[in-house]
């Protein structure tokens, strides 16, 4: 039989009608003979009461947790003392139970949610995912799914599905290979990233495009990445930088307003890389508390204390009281990001103790000025080579924010644009340059004649994160499209004529046919439903995740394949040590 609705549908204007039901029971209670079964399906929940003289009552007496059930019966409200709100003001008096099919006892409780090892959850995810929690989770994510569908088509967008099996080309992160048995000894590489794709419909004249696209990256694993994930793909042409900016806001914003019923403030916020880093110590700095660090490099040049006499930078940030634990546990977050310690003094009245406090008496007033801190408060400093001390206190401030739970005060999300990230990056192990973000990404016009000179580490990207929460949820660039560029870039980057069109000989090849000035973005759309759903992983909002090991517990993926498999496609698998 049809069923009149899901559980969650039901309201007033069901009351007093024979309604039909299907779902699994979550709780069965039986109660000196009179049977209550709580039915959930993936929209709520609701209690059903089975009467001793119901022709029901036998088959109800045989039910158990997780038992699938249809069940047929008047709708009605709870008495006064026992509603719940929503669904939970109603029951269903059953005048029929069929059990359509029985179920084992569970390998865990399912109300137990996150005190359940994870790796246990994801073994039986499809139970896990039977959870209240993880249905919701799923359903966000489906109806942000739908909004930028219905944002972008409406925008003029077109939908493209791009290669799964492509070249290897250097991307930031290791390629996963796949052999092919036709062109023995070569490989596909899965994607990263439809890059050159989304770049060559430009050229191809598609104008606006978007994809919801699978990407793969073999790299080492944390709260929020996977090795298989999916982002949202964008590519606009004759657009400036202001312009890509502007969709992506309208966007943002149409999404939090259809998905979660919350507006966004707009425009978004822009801080520079250089801000950024200068201010807050990340490029992608949470914005919902303050803790702006102060720079106080000039009070202490040449001064006697010796460890920041000399140093490029001090910068310090004002926090609250903190106690010699605390202040154990920051200078572990600062030594674990590159410092060599953290220095602090605490206000007493107007003046400092503590710490290094014998050796700032003589700017106790320029101190107080600059930093605003309370009295009883601590000040946070990091010295040294500018990168190294901005990053080593940036992680100080995260480790506050969640010691002293910073961002609960703010805003519930904050978005922002940082923009104008170097072009080049210097890498210290091999003592050449490399790209900050990928090869294509456009430099600022003024910018250009300062290839191949000293200055070459001042060159500007039109490059640009999208950051919510601390969290960077998109990135993207305006993109090289004048060949002359893009050989000065690659040349930058040490890849020689020959080595360019070796890799990207194709796509170099079609620079050359009319490329219109273009640029886009990708967002982490994992991660941005993470933080959307205020859950604190990725594994959380994706179906079928991987754990913290790149492993799927329950199709116990990655296995062994048969020697008969390895032969056809021209493989031998070594042990590991």
């Amino acid at each position: 039989m049809k069923r009149t609705c899901y559980i969650g549908e039901l309201n007033e204007r069901h009351v007093g009608q024979t309604v039909t039901l299907q779902g699994w029971v979550n709780r069965r209670r039986d109660l000196g003979g009179l049977i209550f079964i709580e039915l959930r399906d993936r929209s709520g929940v609701v209690q059903v009461q089975v009467e001793p003289d119901s022709p029901a009552f036998a088959e109800a007496d045989t039910v158990r947790g997780e038992y699938v059930v249809e069940v047929e019966g008047r709708f009605q409200p709870r008495p006064e003392g026992q509603r719940k709100g929503g669904t939970g003001d109603y029951e269903v008096i059953a005048s029929r139970v069929v059990v359509l099919n029985r179920a084992k006892t569970p390998p865990f409780e399912l109300d137990k949610g996150d005190a359940v090892a994870e790796d246990l959850r994801l073994k039986y995810r499809y139970l896990d995912l039977r959870r209240a929690e993880m249905t919701r989770h799923l359903m966000l994510r489906s109806k942000a799914v739908a909004a930028v569908t219905q944002f972008l088509d409406a925008s003029g967008f077109v939908q493209v599905e791009t290669p799964m099996l492509t070249r290897s080309t250097p991307e930031g992160a290791r390629d996963f290979l796949v052999p092919s048995r036709l062109n023995p000894g070569e490989v596909y590489a899965l994607p990263q990233s439809p890059q050159l794709f989304k770049q060559l419909l430009m050229i191809a004249g598609l104008d606006r495009y978007y994809q919801l696209a699978r990407c793969f990256r073999d790299e080492d694993l944390r709260a929020d990445r996977q090795p298989d994930f999916t982002q949202l793909d964008m590519e606009m042409s004759f657009v400036t930088q202001d312009d890509v900016l502007e969709v992506q806001e309208r966007l943002m914003a149409h999404v939090f307003r259809e998905v979660l019923g919350h507006e966004l403030p707009l425009p978004f916020p822009r801080l520079t890389y250089r801000e950024a880093m200068d201010r807050y110590g990340s490029d992608k700095p949470d914005l919902r508390f303050g803790l702006e660090f102060a720079d106080v490099t000039d009070l202490f040049r040449g001064g006697e204390f010796a460890a920041f006499a000399d140093a490029g930078t001090v910068k310090v940030l004002a926090a609250a009281a903190l106690t010699r634990k605390q202040l154990g546990e920051l200078e572990r977050v600062a030594k674990q990001n590159g410092a060599r310690g953290l220095a602090w003094v605490r206000r007493e009245g107007d003046t400092f103790t503590g710490g290094i406090s014998k050796f700032v008496g003589g700017q106790t007033a320029l101190l107080l000025e600059r930093t605003g801190v309370e009295p009883g408060g601590t000040l946070l400093f990091a010295a040294g080579e500018w990168r190294a001390a901005v990053t080593a206190l940036g992680a100080v401030r995260l480790s506050l924010r969640d010691l002293l739970d910073l961002a609960s005060g703010g805003p519930r999300f904050h978005v922002s644009w940082v923009v104008d990230f170097p072009q080049l990056d210097f890498d210290e192990d091999s003592g050449s340059w490399t790209y900050m973000h990928h090869p294509f990404t456009a430099p600022h016009e003024g910018d250009v004649a300062l290839f191949g000179t000293g200055r070459q580490g001042e060159i500007r990207a039109q490059a640009y994160d999208l950051v919510l929460n601390g969290y960077e949820v998109g990135g993207g660039s305006i993109r090289i499209h004048d060949p002359a560029v893009q050989a000065r870039m690659f040349a930058a980057i040490g890849l020689s004529e020959d080595e360019a069109r070796d890799k990207f000989g194709f796509f170099l090849d079609a620079l050359e046919y009319g490329t219109p000035p273009h640029g886009g973005i990708a967002w982490g759309f994992d991660r941005l439903v993470m933080v959307m759903a205020g859950a604190s992983s990725i594994r959380e909002v994706i179906a079928f995740p991987k754990n913290n090991r790149g492993a799927d517990p329950m199709a116990l993926a990655p296995s062994p394949v048969d020697a008969a498999q390895l032969a056809e496609v021209g493989l031998q698998v070594l042990g590991g040590e």
